[in-house]
């Protein structure tokens, strides 16, 4: 087999490496690595950028070489270079993550779903903004739940205040670990996630934490907030409706807001 061979999980480094190379003008910017449902990666631009025939070459050059770098995962040159109206481009929103050490440009990944989880975190905290960890694995059973616990109680008995929010709906199990069974809250995340949707999330999120009882000996606080309250009710029914976007914002906005 001919031609040069670049896996997926290569792509974005290799066209990242590229467009660090390639002197694009900053006339050119804003630019968009777009990598697509196929995994294809293209150049985008704001149409006003087309008519300046300097900015239009460079990124005609930029697209070639991404062509020949990437592989299959590349466009034909002809077709790697897609001016579009800005309002497209800010439509992206949430999809968009800049691309470090290079002001006005970005990568994209546009996907079927999950494509803006970075957007619940800004990747720069404020001054002053709480630091937020997440711990994720793609199988279960690998210590997630065990590894929030020991870093929550660590963090308190240091005399930190502490937040630990079980966010593995399909199979919960962090509040069982640290939590006495008498101790739980009336809601959960779930609960949250399908009250918002009628306007209620107001009513349920002052209900939703709870303190283990070994925090209460320490310096700091450690609280943690349950996929369910303390009587799961129809939970099958609830799961069928948290990862809904809602008034307009997707669920990991909406997962940023209950945050």
């Amino acid at each position: 087999m001919s031609g040069s061979f670049v896996s997926f999980d290569g792509v974005r480094r290799f066209a990242v490496e590229l467009l660090k190379r390639e002197t694009v003008p900053e006339s050119a910017r804003p630019l968009y690595l777009v990598r697509n449902l196929f995994g294809k990666v293209h150049v985008s631009a704001p149409e006003t950028v087309e008519a300046d025939e300097s900015c239009r070459d460079a990124l005609g050059r930029l697209a070639k070489r991404l062509g020949e770098a990437l592989g299959a995962h590349g466009h034909p040159s002809g077709d790697a270079v897609l001016f579009v109206e800005p309002a497209l481009l800010d439509e992206l929103g949430e999809t968009v993550q800049e691309i470090d050490g290079l002001d006005g440009a970005y990568w994209v990944d546009l996907l079927m779903t999950g494509g803006d989880w970075w957007t619940v975190s800004p990747p720069k905290r404020p001054r002053g903004r709480s630091r937020r960890c997440t711990l994720f694995s793609v199988k279960g059973g690998v210590g997630r739940s065990t590894t929030a616990a020991l870093l929550a109680w660590r963090l308190a008995r240091a005399g930190e205040r502490v937040l630990v929010v079980d966010l593995d709906l399909e199979s919960p199990g962090l509040s069982s670990a640290v939590l006495d069974p008498r101790a739980q809250p009336d809601f959960g995340v779930a609960d949250w996630f399908v009250e918002d949707l009628v306007g209620q999330g107001e009513r349920v999120i002052e209900r939703m934490t709870a303190e283990p009882s070994w925090s209460r000996d320490f310096d700091g606080e450690a609280h943690i907030a349950p996929a369910h309250g303390s009587e799961p009710g129809e939970y099958l029914a609830k799961l069928g409706r948290v990862y809904m976007g809602h008034a307009g914002k997707s669920w990991s906005r909406r997962l940023g807001d209950m945050l």
